[in-house]
């Protein structure tokens, strides 16, 4: 995978945290996802068509999407309830739809984001390489997988 595809989703990612979400987070160096399953059981999916296709998953351990629904939300989430799974989703969109802005000629459409609760139920895209993204914040660790292939 190109970096023109990865690196829009660091940028993403920083740019979230920093404007949406007052919670501090440092990326880490790429890692290749050989397991082909998210790193935590909440996740948010995004489905990316066009020139690239695959998908994008968010995943989260749940004190870390309930600490970022209450942020999201302005209140206080204490249970992976409908509104944090919302809020999940609503993080997982907002990271892809920023980073597809930055992508290689605008490429890609992406789909409503569907949240998971299992790491397990997560089925990656065939034959397509996973680049990892590990963010860490002081309320848990996030990790972004990027399993995209172009389509030309």
């Amino acid at each position: 995978m190109k970096a023109a595809y990865i690196n829009p989703f660091i940028d993403a990612v920083r740019r979230l945290f920093k404007t949406m979400l007052t919670l501090p987070v440092t990326v880490g160096p790429l890692e290749l996802n050989q397991e082909a399953q998210p790193r935590h059981d909440v996740c948010g999916v995004i489905a990316v068509a066009g020139n690239v296709n695959g998908q994008v998953v968010v995943s989260m351990m749940p004190p870390l999407a309930l600490s970022l629904a209450s942020e999201l939300l302005g209140g206080t989430i204490e249970e992976i309830d409908a509104d944090c799974l919302d809020a999940v989703g609503e993080i997982a969109n907002m990271i892809a739809g920023n980073a597809k802005t930055d992508f290689p000629d605008g490429a890609g459409t992406i789909s409503v984001p569907e949240v998971v609760i299992g790491r397990d139920k997560i089925a990656y895209p065939v034959a397509t390489p996973i680049i990892s993204i590990p963010c860490q914040t002081d309320k848990g660790p996030l990790h972004i997988d990027v399993a995209l292939k172009e389509t030309h």
